[in-house]
């Protein structure tokens, strides 16, 4: 149980997140668009947790690698769930933007 939950928030082991990227791995911020607007990781995708569903089509490559994040992890916890349970086998939870861009 604990292991899973780890695994959903993306507490698990290290991921090299600068690596995924310079693999080509897309970056998806799941925060709203006026968040966004606010500051973001440059280069990366925004569209909402909640419209998340509606816009599959943007990510239509389920093999290619997806870092999620939002504002502190938690939508973008969510959004990794959703897109592992949409087929999507490269999904990991980056958390808060401005920690993921500390990692970069």
């Amino acid at each position: 149980m604990i292991q899973s939950l780890k695994k959903i928030l993306g507490l698990g082991p290290k991921v090299d997140y600068a690596q995924l990227v310079k693999e080509g791995a897309i970056i998806l911020d799941v925060r709203s668009k006026g968040e966004y607007a606010s500051g973001h990781i440059k280069g990366s995708i925004n569209i909402s947790v909640d419209q998340l569903g509606n816009h599959l089509d943007k990510l239509k490559d389920k093999n290619k690698t997806i870092i999620t994040c939002c504002a502190s992890g938690m939508r973008s916890a969510s959004a990794k769930s959703m897109l592992s349970s949409k087929g999507y086998t490269k999904v990991y939870n980056g958390g808060g933007w401005m920690s993921l861009r500390g990692k970069l």
